[in-house]
């Protein structure tokens, strides 16, 4: 299993169950960074405190389950704006 499929596993549930949609997981290597970049979508417009409650949430479950083995940055975003 691939790990994006691994994290949409671990996640959505908790996503959804909060009123957002998990558009896509992308684990990549950019400037010499590992990012996890959750990006997600809702009815209303995202806004960046949109971002933090997703976050939020998501935070404990990857702790706690830790299933990337290297360090990462955790990057959640909106469908609309893209991660920057």
């Amino acid at each position: 299993m691939k790990i994006e499929e691994r994290i949409r596993e671990l996640v959505e549930k908790v996503i959804t169950e909060n009123g957002y949609i998990l558009d896509s997981v992308v684990y990549e290597k950019e400037n010499g960074n590992n990012f996890l970049r959750l990006i997600i979508d809702k009815k209303d417009i995202i806004t960046v405190d949109d971002c933090v409650v997703v976050s939020n949430l998501v935070n404990p479950i990857l702790d706690d389950v830790d299933p990337i083995s290297d360090k990462y940055i955790l990057d959640v975003c909106s469908k609309e704006k893209g991660c920057e």
